[in-house]
């Protein structure tokens, strides 16, 4: 199943694939997709995150709940969303839009949507929650490409 644009062919692996994790201030939900992604693959498989109203800093209680399951997300930065980033992945997954008003969805014309909580100003209990969740997705999308790439 393709979602976005043209096949990345900047790779002679037959796994090259590169994932981009959107969301508005690229700070919680898009940051720990990137960094299980990152886990999770193949040799060849490329993520990044980004957003359309990136922040200074990562929340603090995402990079917590993270270290939790060994994954350290401390020295990722929020990055902004480009055109460039856009054109070189071939699939794009929004986290979920609080913020309709820099919502990715608006302007990107096929996207995998995921509707997640975005975990600012939860409580350590309900990011717990929110990151089991983009595991479980990202073990799934990981499976979904792996599975196409083979046929």
């Amino acid at each position: 199943m393709k979602f976005f644009g043209k096949p990345n062919t900047n790779s002679s692996n037959k796994f090259s694939k590169t994932i981009l994790f959107v969301c508005v201030e690229n700070a919680g939900r898009s940051q720990m997709a990137e960094g299980f992604l990152k886990k999770y693959t193949l040799d060849g498989f490329k993520t990044q995150s980004a957003g359309t109203k990136p922040v200074y800093q990562l929340n603090p209680i995402a990079v917590e709940a993270m270290k939790e399951v060994g994954i350290d997300i401390s020295k990722q930065q929020s990055k902004e969303l480009s055109d460039e980033m856009i054109r070189e992945s071939d699939y794009v997954v929004n986290m979920g839009c609080m913020d309709k008003n820099f919502c990715p969805t608006i302007w990107l014309p096929k996207v995998i949507e995921w509707n997640l909580e975005d975990p600012k100003e939860k409580s350590i209990e309900e990011v717990r929650e929110i990151r089991d969740e983009i595991e479980k997705r990202v073990k799934e999308i990981v499976a979904e490409i792996t599975t196409n790439t083979q046929r």
